[in-house]
């Protein structure tokens, strides 16, 4: 059967069994990693998986179950475990199924590249060989690839429910990078290069093995820089960590939970005018993109800073009924699969990028540093104050362009002074896709304290 039907059986089951409403999502996925090492293969692994998570309510209680077993017994089986399990669930007066939302799922065009299933698996394997020999002939420092992977992913998704949301969607992506490691006189120093789109075409192995290398040579000779309060330039790679993180605090079960420093300062200034951020579920370049969320609600984009004001939260369908007050989803429901129910989370975060080159972000930078990786941010951040002090590497700006190299030093602050002394956001944004889906430009902070020696 087609994804579809196999859905709407399931569906028809739940409610056969007495369940009062339900709803079913079905996922059919393939995915390969190739890892290469000193121009062998490493590693390639080639993993499908699909399955069936049935959600179903009695009477303000919830239940949820899946599988594998996608015949008509194996589906009828599981909706009886769906519906036993919302039987005994403790009641929640916020626990009903989603009702439809106004307006059709959108069209996004290019999210499945059929070019991805052409690709032979050797040819993939020449794509992530190849990387790791421009890392290495891009530099003569360059003695070594800690790493280089090639992946990517085919995805089909079905969704029916009894309140009458419904829809299927195909995705690709493919990503690459690679970790590449330079020495010069018993230092050693380590850069990342990446690329993804949809399709493996897109990824240039030239520019990705020699990002890795440029990053990993500019930090030989690395020192700890002087402890001091000055401005701070992130790299795209540091800044969509730290606006992943900020999304992530802007979720509406963290607001609710008391988890997030920007709790009930909805219309209020949390930022500089310089920063407006957005989760846009509905851009065709980003990789979290779908016609729907994990609940059938059409995606779409939602202000969550506009010029520095907290424009709203992301919900889905429970967190927005528990707030009351009108409150609608904002399509943010997401699953990691179809072995867990939905919870709101950010789709793809797009910060909106300003009129200064990389260059003028330095000049306007003097005296600071340019801060190219952090270590432990999801750990090294508070949830609830937003404190924060993390390990960082860089390069000092002097004479307003990058100059010695900088390592073993901590950058800290709290998330709502950093928001607020962000004095401009580059002109050239990037997608990372580590931690999220998030498009940013480099980002100015006018001011953070900076501890080395």
């Amino acid at each position: 059967m087609k994804l579809e039907q196999i859905a709407e059986r399931a569906v028809e089951a739940a409610l056969a069994g007495g369940a009062g409403d339900a709803e079913a999502y079905v996922q059919d996925s393939v995915g390969r990693e190739i890892r290469v090492f000193d121009g062998e293969v490493e590693s390639l692994t080639d993993a499908g998986e699909r399955g069936l998570g049935l959600r179903c309510w009695i009477d303000h209680r919830a239940g949820y179950a899946y599988g594998t077993d996608l015949s008509e017994a194996g589906v009828r089986e599981l909706a009886a475990g769906a519906v036993e399990a919302a039987r005994i669930a403790d009641p929640d007066e916020f626990a009903e199924a989603p009702v439809p939302a106004d307006g059709a799922p959108p069209e996004i065009p290019g999210l499945a590249d059929p070019k991805l299933a052409r690709w032979k698996t050797e040819k993939k394997i020449e794509l992530a060989k190849a990387v790791e020999r421009a890392a290495r002939s891009a530099d003569r420092r360059v003695v070594g690839v800690e790493t280089a992977v090639y992946a990517d992913e085919e995805e089909r998704i079905a969704l029916a429910s009894s309140r009458g949301l419904a829809g299927t969607y195909e995705a690709t992506s493919a990503y690459a990078y690679l970790q590449a490691i330079a020495e010069e006189d018993g230092d050693k120093q380590t850069g990342l290069g990446f690329r993804m789109g949809r399709s493996p075409h897109v990824l240039d192995p030239e520019a990705i093995g020699r990002e890795g290398a440029e990053r990993a040579a500019s930090l030989l000779g690395a020192r700890k820089p002087a402890s001091r309060t000055c401005p701070v330039v992130l790299d795209p790679i540091v800044a969509a960590s730290f606006v992943g993180f900020i999304g992530n605090t802007l979720c509406a079960d963290a607001v609710q939970r008391g988890r997030s420093p920007f709790a009930g300062l909805l219309g209020d200034a949390i930022a500089a005018e310089a920063l407006t951020v957005a989760d846009d579920g509905v851009d065709p370049a980003g990789l979290n993109s779908s016609p729907f969320d994990a609940e059938g609600s059409p995606r779409g984009r939602t202000a969550l800073i506009d010029a520095g004001a907290l424009a709203a939260y992301l919900h889905d369908s429970y967190t927005a009924r528990r707030q009351g007050e009108g409150t609608g989803t904002t399509a943010n429901a997401a699953r990691a699969g179809y072995r867990s129910p939905p919870s709101v989370s950010t789709s793809n975060l797009v910060v909106a990028p300003g009129e200064r080159s990389f260059d003028q972000l330095l000049a306007d930078a003097e005296g600071g540093v340019y801060v190219t990786d952090v270590a432990g941010l999801h750990s090294g951040v508070n949830p609830v104050s937003g404190t924060f002090s993390v390990g960082a590497t860089g390069r000092l700006i002097e004479g307003g362009a990058l100059a010695a190299a900088a390592d073993e030093f901590t950058i800290a602050s709290d998330l709502a002074s950093m928001l607020k002394a962000v004095a401009a956001a580059g002109a050239e944004p990037r997608w990372v896709p580590f931690g999220g889906s998030v498009s940013t430009p480099a980002l100015l902070i006018a001011e953070m304290a900076v501890g080395g020696t």
